[in-house]
């Protein structure tokens, strides 16, 4: 079935256009000013990326970790070993793999790109998120990002997720569902609830329309979203994807909430 433009796609685009714009009206300043690095503002001798401190900085999540959940551990238990966490509670979806911790240097660069119109982020984020979540998009069938309530999406301009999704896409060949599942309702921002109000918060907010269960229905799917904190919106979405008869469904993250100390089991 081929795939259309969303209303997602299309707002991202038209927020990709002013962007544009922004970048070539600011041509002339760039001949004075030189890029400027996003975490801490120092120049930089090239149009994206981070300057040589803050990438030192920047904390990337590698092997050893917990092969359900993807929580680096602090030493090699050897292969195959699950977290607590994933023990304890193991979530509806199968995997999930963040490029970096959410730290100080991360958290600056999400919130430049979701709030302050960085597109040009996109594209480096993306390519990180392709190369950690290697595992994942092989034999993957689709990428589906998480989607924004219309409101939000109207209120931001362009979807964070759907703009991730494109430059993972761009990097494995997968395609990108942008109809085949729906946030039908609006939830206030998840900062500053606990884990259970979270999951509380989004409970029923996603659903498969019957127009995209052909698209979603015996495929494999990577979720695809820019932080994971406590999981309960990966959760949320991939249980209404899972109900909507989804064959198995990854998560993959741009960054992950990751406690300084994580014990193995």
């Amino acid at each position: 079935m081929p795939l259309t433009a969303s209303a997602d796609e299309r707002i991202s685009r038209l927020a990709q256009m002013r962007a544009g714009l922004r970048a070539t009206f600011s041509a002339v300043r760039d001949f004075a000013l030189p890029p400027l690095c996003p975490s801490c503002r120092e120049p930089l001798g090239s149009e994206m990326g981070l300057c040589a401190g803050c990438w030192s900085k920047l904390s990337f999540i590698e092997p050893p970790f917990c092969a359900r959940l993807g929580i680096p551990f602090t030493y090699d238990p050897g292969p195959g070993l699950l977290s607590m966490e994933a023990i304890a509670a193991p979530p509806a979806y199968d995997r999930a793999r963040a490029a970096v911790r959410y730290d100080d240097i991360a958290r600056v660069l999400v919130h430049a790109f979701k709030y302050g119109d960085r597109l040009d982020l996109a594209p480096i984020m993306g390519r990180w998120m392709a190369r950690a979540g290697r595992e994942l998009l092989d034999g993957a069938d689709a990428l589906v990002p998480v989607p924004l309530h219309w409101r939000r999406m109207w209120a931001r301009r362009f979807n964070q997720s759907a703009a991730l999704a494109k430059e993972i896409s761009a990097a494995s060949g997968i395609p990108v569902l942008h109809d085949a599942f729906k946030r039908v309702r609006a939830t206030p921002q998840q900062v500053g609830l606990s884990k259970a109000e979270r999951a509380d918060n989004v409970q029923g907010a996603f659903r498969v329309p019957p127009e995209g269960k052909g698209d979603v229905a015996k495929r494999r799917l990577v979720l695809i979203d820019d932080v994971l904190t406590s999981g309960a919106t990966a959760d949320t979405c991939a249980r209404a994807l899972l109900r909507a008869d989804a064959k198995h469904v990854d998560v993959l993250v741009f960054a992950r909430v990751v406690a300084p100390l994580r014990a193995t089991i």
